[in-house]
């Protein structure tokens, strides 16, 4: 453990574990994603590193992250991450962040590596890590545009997307939530992934499967049939005030069937009580192209842009943090 002015960090060990899930439920820009139990589903595939910052016996603050070499990364494992807090002064957030970076710079880690915790998760306005990052004069490496419906409008997909509703409406096709992830997986969702992008999903259906049962009101299936027939299917991700698609694909017919629109559409209308849909990135290579294609399909729901910040910081950096301290 090592101390600057009243925070300690540590290094996460197994013996935090309650500890470390209580503060998760407890924070102002946390999500399931960083419990420990979703987390470690692929603990073989990285070497964890998570930090735990503490003012006495209480924590202040953690980072969900592993280590490869000299650097850190907010967790590679999941989606986004960053310094997770509970609530904190700005001057106590720099003076934290000061103290993760003396921290990883006595180990040897030279870079801390942030893909930032999109602002739609956090439950109230939590901006702290921006200032702190242009104090540091970190790199902003990466920048994902990030679709989102507002549902504090009135939700009004566009003409396009009413006559496709129309036509899923009038071809009778039927919404089913479901517990049975492999159908969906292995005839629809991987297929497609593997012609259209050469990848496959980032959890098979073995490991979506063990996490909807760990977190059955978090994540959730949803398929579009037409009688009998799978069409089209949807994961989301369930947070506090968000809906995240997490994964969504139709069958070869899905433009004829228009089955993935009317899915799209009774999920943001099932879950219209949360302020936010979130579609996810449109962009890809690093951020730097834009599949206009698909951002148009999200903003034709009536989605529109945030941005996702992945920020490089060098640890030797962390004295530039005592600057703005007056």
């Amino acid at each position: 453990m090592y101390v600057v002015n009243q925070y300690q960090v540590k290094l996460y060990q197994t013996s935090n574990y309650k500890q470390w899930n209580d503060f998760v439920g407890q924070a102002m820009n946390a999500t399931f994603l960083f419990h420990r139990d979703f987390m470690e589903y692929h603990q073989e595939r990285f070497e964890d590193c998570s930090l735990m910052v503490f003012e006495g016996e209480k924590i202040v603050a953690i980072i969900p992250a592993n280590r490869v070499g000299d650097t850190v990364y907010s967790h590679q494992g999941l989606s986004y991450g960053g310094l997770v807090i509970k609530e904190l002064r700005i001057k106590d957030y720099l003076l934290v962040l000061k103290a993760v970076l003396f921290f990883l710079n006595s180990k040897n880690i030279l870079i801390l590596d942030l893909k930032i915790i999109p602002k739609i998760y956090n439950q109230t306005l939590c901006d702290e890590i921006d200032y702190a990052f242009f104090v540091l004069q970190s790199t902003i490496y990466r920048a994902d545009a990030y679709l989102v419906i507002d549902m504090i409008c009135p939700y009004e997909p566009n003409r396009n997307r009413k006559r496709a509703l129309k036509k899923a409406t009038l071809l009778q096709i039927e919404i089913k939530e479901e517990l049975d992830y492999t159908t969906f997986w292995k005839t629809i969702l991987t297929p497609n992934l593997q012609e259209r992008f050469g990848v496959i999903p980032v959890h098979s259906y073995k490991e979506i499967k063990k996490l909807a049962e760990l977190f059955p009101k978090n994540i959730k299936l949803f398929n579009a049939y037409q009688g009998d027939v799978l069409k089209a299917g949807v994961v989301i991700f369930l947070m506090s005030g968000v809906v995240h698609f997490q994964y969504s694909s139709g069958g070869a017919d899905r433009t004829d069937t228009a089955a993935l629109d009317i899915l799209f559409d009774y999920i943001i209308q099932k879950y219209a009580d949360n302020r936010y849909v979130s579609f996810g990135s449109s962009t890809e290579n690093g951020g730097l192209k834009l599949n206009s294609g698909l951002a148009y399909w999200k903003e034709s729901f009536g989605a529109k842009t945030t941005v996702q910040n992945y920020y490089r910081v060098e640890t030797k950096n962390y004295n530039r943090l005592d600057i703005p301290l007056l």
